[in-house]
């Protein structure tokens, strides 16, 4: 979901000109977009016998480490927190079982990017790469807890275990899950080069676009007016701080600044009753958590038995591995776009050897790049954030320490760094896009959009409400457009861009895509949960799906396929069609 990177206070931060340079967006109208970043962003590089070191920690890297870890951090407590309080799963059993080894997988992942960085800057001679960030994946976080544990927690109740044992097989079914999305992915990275070279870049980063400024930018701004005091503060600071280069006083980095203020107005406000105190983290007791040995279980691979009780859920969990690799694809084009050229496949690669991992020692979230290179790029930050975020979050997960540093934190304080983040990855999707393409980038948040809407709709149906009539129609059409949104905005985006690059059949091709896509519930999947089916073993469709089946929206699709191919071999009028 939201991926978080920061800079030092931009304009007191010393960044290298080379920096500044490899960020400045630009529409690319020189070398084709195969060619390396460097010559596609920058021109070529003058050849030089003797590279710049490279400069693998700045300033820079201290707002970018605050984000990364602190948004890694949050997603840990969010799923033990939501487990507890919708579930009543034990609240102790998750600290000491899924933390530990979730925490590993985030550690593995960053390492391996941090030396991807250095290896990129010893092969280019350059000394201003940024590493990839790399963390916990948001969206499946929910899509775990909702649909695979919790449900897996109460299914085990219901047939008669224990709390405790309940509790050990539906952790067991999670880990088997994430393993499997990680080899899933690992499969998949065979082919992120290729994807990545067919698809336009207004797809690629219009699904980014979609992501950052429907769901990081806007989802924070929740939490935020939840505690205005704290959080205008603090988005007032980092937007001045980071997105305008403002230097705070003292030389102090923004997004340190504004944790501080932030969390100074906080303590005052709740001591003298200015903020009521909330229980956000009531679910989760700090002390249960420390020094964790239980998640060591995992090792006598036990949970390998759970194997058979995985695969109803398979469907629900590999959409959601689906939607991290097109996003590690994305991400992979944006650090492009910023000048940072690193090699797709290898890439998603490490995004599944990381989750593989995080599963296998007890962890249940799957990891992902993190959109926003170009922000921490931005900011100044190059290998050492990635570094200390490794060291950070597998210190605070194996001690069990986080807990009490997330309580300690407001999140209002920290939110909006994420509304920097997706600002910023909006601006560069559209600067490092051909002007032609904006409106391929434009329509590719309109998913993004109806994915928002069902959030919040699926809150008001779980607290009871029941949509009926028209409503209850509109809602599902809602749905439809949210449903594997991520792949949906590709698709359109690049149905789109060829439409203006007046290339009829691959508009069709493109059609003919997110039809079969449609087929499997790849996209516009028509259940609660978003799983994915089988052409011929559909199962019980809702009333609301009445005349847009799968089936039906599949051959809508194919219909406009038809007719872009028949447009593109009529003869040709006018160079303009008229309006």
């Amino acid at each position: 979901m939201w991926r978080a990177r920061f800079d030092f206070s931009r304009g007191s931060t010393d960044i290298p000109a080379t920096a500044v340079a490899a960020y400045q967006p630009r529409t690319i109208h020189g070398p084709a977009r195969n060619a390396p970043a460097r010559t596609r962003l920058m021109g070529p590089r003058p050849p030089s016998s003797s590279p710049m070191a490279y400069r693998w920690a700045t300033p820079g890297d201290i707002n970018a480490f605050f984000g990364l870890s602190l948004d890694n951090l949050a997603d840990l407590v969010l799923a033990v927190s939501l487990l507890a309080a919708v579930f009543d799963y034990p609240a102790q059993f998750a600290l000491s079982h899924f933390v530990p080894g979730t925490a590993v997988g985030v550690v593995v992942g960053d390492l391996i990017f941090t030396w991807m960085a250095f290896r990129l800057a010893r092969r280019t001679g350059r000394s201003d790469i940024t590493a990839m960030p790399l963390g916990l994946d948001t969206p499946s976080t929910f899509g775990m807890v909702f649909f695979v544990l919790g449900p897996a927690y109460a299914a085990s109740l219901a047939s008669g275990m224990e709390r405790e044992a309940a509790a050990r097989h539906a952790w067991h079914i999670g880990m088997c899950a994430i393993v499997a999305s990680g080899v899933f992915k690992v499969c998949c990275s065979a082919a992120a080069t290729t994807v990545r070279r067919l698809v336009p870049r207004a797809g690629l980063l219009g699904s980014l676009t979609a992501i950052a400024l429907a769901l990081i930018t806007f989802l924070p701004l929740l939490e935020i007016f939840d505690s205005p005091l704290v959080g205008l503060a603090s988005l007032g600071i980092v937007l001045a701080a980071l997105t305008a280069g403002i230097p705070f006083p003292a030389r102090i980095p923004g997004a340190l600044a504004a944790l501080l203020v932030g969390g100074v107005i906080h303590a005052i406000g709740t001591a003298t009753g200015w903020i009521p105190s909330g229980a956000a983290h009531a679910a989760i007791d700090p002390r249960a958590a420390l020094w964790p040995v239980e998640w060591l279980s995992a090792l006598r691979l036990e949970w390998l038995e759970a194997w058979s009780d995985t695969m109803k859920y398979l469907p629900i969990v590999i959409p959601f591995a689906l939607g991290t690799v097109v996003g590690g694809i994305d991400c992979t084009e944006s650090a492009a776009a910023a000048g940072d050229e690193y090699d797709t496949g290898t890439i998603i690669a490490v995004e599944g050897l990381a989750t593989i991992v995080a599963g296998a020692c007890g962890g249940v979230i799957q990891t992902t790049p993190y959109i926003g290179h170009p922000a921490y790029k931005a900011m100044g930050g190059r290998a050492a954030y990635t570094l200390a975020t490794a060291v950070f979050i597998g210190v605070a997960g194996l001690t069990g320490t986080f807990a009490y540093l997330y309580q300690a934190i407001p999140g209002p304080a920290i939110l909006p760094i994420l509304v920097f983040i997706g600002l910023e990855i909006t601006a560069q999707s559209f600067h490092a896009t051909p002007q032609r393409h904006y409106p391929a980038v434009a329509i590719a948040c309109v998913p993004a959009l109806a994915a928002l809407v069902t959030i919040e709709a699926d809150k008001l149906m779980a607290a009871g409400a029941v949509p009926t009539g028209s409503l209850a129609r509109e809602l599902f059409s809602i749905r439809l457009l949210s449903s594997g949104f991520i792949v949906t905005s590709l698709l359109w985006a690049g149905m789109l861009a060829a439409l203006i690059d007046r290339k009829l059949l691959a508009a069709a091709g493109w059609c003919l895509a997110a039809g079969a896509c449609t087929l499997f519930g790849v996209i516009h999947s028509p259940f609660p949960d978003g799983r994915l089916f089988l052409p011929w073993d559909i199962g019980q469709l809702p009333a609301e799906a009445l005349g847009r089946s799968p089936l039906e929206l599949a051959s809508a699709y194919a219909v406009l396929a038809a007719i872009f191919a028949a447009w593109h071999m009529a003869p040709r009028g006018s160079a303009h069609s008229s309006p």
